[in-house]
């Protein structure tokens, strides 16, 4: 969780800096934050684009860790994913199908669906922070 903390310094929305960091067996595989589309323009740089109170304009750091293992051609079923907030419910769906097992997470974030999907698709769902 140290070092998802440390990629969540790179985020590039100012609202919540997030980090993802997936591993099997101990090894680093793909790291990710919350961060702009590639080659469009930062929330740091020109704002936020909000809808219902969350801003839309970043990718999730748990998306792009994904996102940066498949552009790798890097193996992620059955890896464990270390991110410093817990998932929204779409980057959820995301881990999941990913054939990721295990998801461990700092603070809890907004969405309690996640808990109920995790029991029915047989997901570790941890949280560190009440453990």
């Amino acid at each position: 969780m140290n070092i998802a903390n440390e990629v969540a310094t790179r985020s590039t929305c100012n609202r919540k800096h997030v980090g993802a960091v997936i591993v099997r067996e101990k090894t680093i595989l793909s790291t990710g934050y919350n961060g702009s589309v590639r080659n469009m323009s930062h929330c740091d740089e020109i704002g936020h684009e909000m809808e219902n109170d969350h801003c839309v304009r970043t990718i999730h750091a748990e998306a792009n860790a994904v996102v940066q293992a498949a552009r790798n051609g890097v193996r992620i079923d059955d890896a464990e994913i270390y991110v410093t907030a817990s998932p929204c419910y779409n980057c959820f769906k995301i881990i999941v199908n990913a054939g990721i097992k295990t998801i461990y997470f700092g603070e809890f974030y907004r969405d309690k669906r996640i808990a109920d999907l995790a029991r029915d698709a047989n997901i570790k769902l941890i949280d560190l922070c009440h453990n």
